[in-house]
C-alpha cells in the first residue's frame, strides 16, 4: 500500500475515519476472524469515538493500561477467546504466570495488572501476552526463554519453530489486511468489514 495513502488516512481530520483505518492496519487478521484477539493504542481523548467505531461489530474491548495520553486496548470476541483460553496447551502455558482462574474477566484483569506493572514500575514486559494474541505457544515460550534473540524469522511475531507454517499464517494475515483496507477505502464501515462468525 502506498505510504501516501497510509499517511493521508492516519492524518485525516475525521477522527472516526482515522481510528477505523488504524484499526484495520493493526488488527485486520483479527477483524477478519483469523486471530482470536489483537490490541491497538488509542488516544485517551478519542476513546468515545473508538467505542463508536466498534459499535455493532460484536467485538469486545478492554483497556489494559493508560500511559500519558494513550490507552492500550485489547480487542477480542468473548466466546472465541474463552474457547481458546480453555485449550490445554494455552492454559498450561499461562498458569505459571498466575492466570490460574477460568473467569475471563479475572484473566483480563490479571493481564491488565501485568501490563500496568510494566508501564508504571518499569518491570519486564509480560511477553506471555503473545499467547493472548494467538501466537504459537512454542514461539512465545522461546521468545521469552531466548529474550527475543536467535529466531528463525520475523514477521507478525518472532518465529522459533515451524517457519513454513508461520509463512502461511503471515500470508493469510497479509491477505486479510489487503482485503480489509480495500473494503475500507471503498467506503465500507468497520461493522461491515468485520467477520461476525469468528
Amino acid at each position: 500500500m502506498p505510504v501516501e495513502v497510509v499517511s493521508y488516512m492516519l492524518s485525516n481530520k475525521d477522527i472516526r475515519m482515522r481510528i477505523g483505518f488504524q484499526l484495520i492496519l493493526q488488527c485486520a487478521p483479527f477483524l477478519k476472524g483469523i486471530k482470536v484477539a489483537s490490541f491497538t493504542n488509542v488516544d485517551r481523548r478519542h476513546l468515545k469515538e473508538f467505542w463508536r467505531v466498534l459499535d455493532g461489530t460484536g467485538i469486545d474491548a478492554k483497556i489494559l493500561t493508560v500511559s500519558q495520553e494513550r490507552c492500550m486496548v485489547f480487542i477480542y470476541r468473548e466466546t472465541a477467546l474463552k474457547e481458546y483460553l480453555r485449550r490445554r496447551e494455552v492454559r498450561g502455558f499461562l498458569e505459571p504466570y498466575g492466570y490460574d482462574k477460568k473467569d475471563l474477566d479475572w484473566i483480563l484483569q490479571k493481564l491488565s495488572a501485568r501490563v500496568c506493572q510494566y508501564s508504571c514500575d518499569g518491570r519486564g514486559f509480560p511477553h506471555e501476552i503473545g499467547a493472548f494474541l494467538d501466537y504459537p505457544i512454542d514461539d512465545v515460550k522461546c521468545f521469552i526463554d531466548k529474550r527475543g534473540q536467535d529466531c528463525l524469522m520475523t514477521g507478525y511475531w518472532k518465529v522459533y519453530h515451524n517457519p513454513e507454517r508461520a509463512r502461511m499464517i503471515f500470508l493469510a494475515y497479509d491477505k486479510a489486511k489487503i482485503s480489509a483496507v480495500n473494503e475500507f477505502l471503498a467506503g465500507k464501515r468497520i461493522r461491515d468489514i468485520v467477520c461476525k462468525a469468528a
